[in-house]
């Protein structure tokens, strides 16, 4: 059951991506990271209330809490990276470097969760890895200009933040109903990003933002919420060194709609890399 609610993860992750890169076109990114994240807390909450768990926040140990609230830090930083690469890089390009998380988070879970490390994980590693390498590629435009790489250091930090939000987030939900993990640890997110926001002085842009902006923030945030819900109801059941390649499954639908309708290019060594990255995914779930 838990490999259906990581595909579900990533459905939402992959429309989520999209509307997004629309919603943030003419907003600053880390005002709209933390609008988004207002929609999800409240999406969050209330599927808590839905089935009840809101009883067994009492229970929650500290040890567990620590580790939800780390989470919620890491997946704020990764928010913060991914949306500022996500509007000025091409999401073709921006996707897959984010999703070279997969990489780091299997190691991680085989050095700290204790997984099962196994010859077919290490082969969807490689093919992921290399798939991922082929697919970035600098900005044409911006040739031999530094600037050109801007969007690669915040999608590589993106990554690294979203490797260590799932590493303590399968540890924070051992034992938390999964529901309830992913709302505190969205509050965690909501605090992060409102406290960026106030500190840059960006509160002021809310009044020009537009109303198509909105409307795409704001169902970008209710397909995180759904996706978030998935992924935390997977990681809670499955290995998280399938789980997360699963999730990451999400490129798919993000390229093909920068392909199809950003008409963003898509050259052949980056249609390699992707065939790589879907194929050393897909391993992952051969028994």
């Amino acid at each position: 059951m838990w490999i259906i609610y990581a595909l579900a993860s990533a459905l939402f992750a992959g429309i989520m991506s999209i509307l997004a890169k629309v919603g943030i076109k003419n907003t600053d990114s880390t005002l709209a990271t933390a609008l988004r994240t207002v929609i999800v807390v409240i999406f969050a909450w209330l599927m808590v209330f839905v089935v009840g768990s809101q009883h067994a926040i009492a229970n929650i140990d500290t040890r567990s809490l620590v580790f939800l609230v780390l989470s919620g830090l890491a997946t704020g930083g990764s928010w913060l990276c991914y949306f500022k690469a996500l509007q000025i890089g091409d999401v073709n390009k921006v996707v897959p470097v984010d999703k070279s998380s997969t990489v780091l988070t299997m190691l991680l879970s085989f050095v700290i969760l204790g997984e099962e490390m196994t010859l077919l994980k290490v082969i969807a590693m490689v093919l992921i890895g290399t798939g991922t390498y082929l697919m970035i590629e600098r900005k044409e435009t911006v040739s031999n200009d530094v600037k050109g790489y801007k969007w690669l250091v915040y999608a590589v930090l993106s990554a690294v933040f979203a490797s260590f939000t799932a590493i303590l987030g399968k540890v924070g939900i051992d034992g938390v109903e999964s529901n309830l993990g992913t709302a505190i640890r969205t509050i965690v997110v909501l605090i992060m990003a409102w406290s960026i926001v106030f500190w840059q002085g960006k509160q002021h842009d809310i009044k020009n933002i537009e109303k198509r902006s909105w409307v795409f923030i704001v169902l970008s945030g209710l397909a995180t919420g759904f996706s978030w819900l998935c992924f935390y109801r997977a990681l809670q059941e499955g290995p998280a060194s399938v789980v997360v390649p699963i999730d990451k499954l999400s490129i798919l639908v993000t390229v093909a709609f920068g392909y199809f309708v950003l008409h963003e290019k898509l050259c052949k060594k980056s249609v390699l890399g992707l065939f790589m990255i879907v194929a050393g995914t897909l391993s992952l779930l051969v028994k």
